[in-house]
This record gives C-alpha cells, sequence and structure tokens, in this order.
C-alpha cells in the first residue's frame, strides 16, 4: 500500500525541520511543496503537534509561527536514512526558538533564493541539499579551533554542461563587525591548509603528504559565499569593499583566493535576481557582478 500525499508530506516536513531547525509556515510551504495552499501545509503541521513531535515560537513580527521539532521529534528523525550523519539538535522550547529566530529564518531565505533557482533552470538542489551549521576542526595556533559555515550547499547544475558544485555559506545580518566578518576568511585559509597530525609525532616528509583535512569530507575545495543582509545598500557595499580588501592584504586569504572562488552577494538581490543573475561581486580580481557559477 502507497503512503498517501498527507503521510508523505508529515514525514518530509519532520526531515525538514530536523535539517534547518526552523521555519516559519510560509517557508515550509516553499521547501515542501510550492504548488501545494498554505491550509495543506498548516494542516501537515498542526498534525505533527497534535502527536507532540513539534512545536512553535509566535514571532512578534506579523504573528508569523516559526516551527521546530520537539525532543520527542528528534528522537523519531534521528535514525532516517535521510538524516544520516547528520546532529539533530533540538531548541527546547518556544523561547529558545525565538532567540535563534532571527539568524536561523535568513539561513533558510538564503537556502529559499537557490531552491526557487535551481526549480526554475531544472538544476539537480533540493530541500535537503543545503546543510546547516557545519563544523570542522582548524590547527591548534593559538586562534580559532574550530570553523563553522552557516551551511554547505550541494548543488547540480544541468546546462549547459551537468556540473558539480559545493559552497560554504556565510550569511551576515549586519550584527558582527565588518572586520570580524572579513577576519572569517583567514579561518577558510587556515582550514584550506589544514594538515592533521597524527598525536605524539613530529611532522615528517611522509606526514607532510598526508591528507589535507577537508580532502576527507569534499573532492574539491568549496567555493565560499558571503550573503549580507539587514542594513542599508551603501553598508552593505561597504562590507563587500571590506572582505576584497581582507582578501588583497592578507598572505593567507590571497593564497586562498588564487585557489578558490570567493563571492559575496546581498540577499535581496539574490531573491530579485536569483542566484544565477550577475548579483555576485568577486572578493578578488574585478568587481564586475555575475553569477555565482562564474565566480
Amino acid at each position: 500500500m502507497q503512503p498517501s500525499s498527507e503521510e508523505t508530506a508529515v514525514h518530509r516536513a519532520m526531515a525538514l525541520l530536523a535539517q534547518h531547525r526552523l521555519v516559519t509556515t510560509l517557508q515550509m510551504q516553499q521547501l515542501l511543496s510550492p504548488g501545494s495552499t498554505r491550509q495543506f501545509t498548516s494542516g501537515v503541521l498542526n498534525t505533527l503537534r497534535e502527536a507532540q513531535l513539534v512545536s512553535y515560537a509566535e514571532l512578534p513580527v506579523g504573528r508569523t509561527r516559526a516551527w521546530f521539532l520537539t525532543l520527542r521529534g528528534v528522537r523519531a528523525t534521528s535514525s532516517w536514512p535521510e538524516l544520516r550523519g547528520r546532529r539533530v539538535p533540538a531548541l527546547g522550547n518556544p523561547t529558545e526558538a525565538s532567540l535563534r529566530a532571527a539568524h536561523t529564518l535568513t539561513v533558510v531565505r538564503s537556502h529559499l533564493a537557490f531552491l526557487h533557482d535551481a526549480r526554475r533552470r531544472g538544476d539537480e538542489y533540493g530541500a535537503l541539499d543545503w546543510v546547516p551549521e557545519i563544523g570542522h576542526r582548524l590547527p591548534d595556533t593559538g586562534g580559532e579551533d574550530k570553523l563553522i559555515a552557516d551551511a554547505v550547499m550541494h548543488y547540480t547544475a544541468i546546462e549547459p554542461d551537468r556540473l558539480q558544485y559545493r559552497a560554504f555559506v556565510e550569511v551576515d545580518r549586519g550584527t558582527m563587525s565588518s572586520e570580524r566578518l572579513a577576519a572569517k576568511l583567514i579561518s577558510y585559509a587556515r582550514f584550506h591548509d589544514y594538515t592533521p597530525q597524527p598525536v605524539g609525532r613530529r611532522g615528517t616528509v611522509a606526514d607532510q603528504a598526508a591528507m589535507l583535512a577537508w580532502q576527507r569530507f569534499y573532492p574539491r575545495f568549496p567555493r565560499i559565499l558571503f550573503i549580507l543582509t539587514g542594513a542599508p545598500e551603501d553598508s552593505l557595499r561597504r562590507r563587500i569593499d571590506d572582505l576584497r580588501a581582507m582578501t588583497a592584504a592578507h598572505p593567507l586569504v590571497s593564497q586562498l583566493a588564487g585557489h578558490v572562488q570567493l563571492g559575496a552577494a546581498v540577499l535581496e538581490e539574490l531573491e530579485q535576481h536569483g542566484p544565477t543573475g550577475p548579483v555576485w561581486t568577486p572578493l578578488a580580481g574585478d568587481a564586475d557582478g555575475r553569477s555565482w557559477m562564474e565566480l
């Protein structure tokens, strides 16, 4: 017996909440089934709420509901094949969800910009191909010991050639200083060059030829995309200029730019023109706008 469309939607909605942590009703509709009605999506979420698998925080703007898995929902999804190898955190309660809402929902907005564009183009990119909060160890240099990307994106373009893309995504709402935002490029540069050494051993020729840390996870180092929002346009442009200045001035980042595509864009422009529009500013070389695939 085949599952009904509602049963399938219930399963997918739980998987999406497990992956993306916190999603509004409208975002869930766009992720789950953009051709369905809002009433259908609300019905799916309310079915899960009655089963005590999900809950929601009511946000002050427009009385928007932001949905998340309860602890029971987290336990139910922890062994699902589509979530294998991914940590499914529990937000705990509506208050904690509300405190995380601004950043988490903006990250989902960024994902939706790519998802809408991929559907229009016919590319292979689904609602679970954007994985939030991916962490990697950094070398012990007395600074940060971990790099946590806001998301890692897995995208396959179909035309004109079939090409696979991966990207680290950093979403900035203007809540940190421009200098601190640009310093994230240094962390990525450190990760790019990091070769873990066996505990208790000095570096040898064999160790130097060992696999770089990122090669354990990616066939090619992902491009790095900064998505900016939450400030006037001139302020966002200055932040992009600061990212370009860091790329030009810091030797590690300049070296990274020789191997990895780096770009920045304004979220509202992504939503208006699509990520494959000429809305991305390269962080190295000329500053002419281009598609994220052409960085």
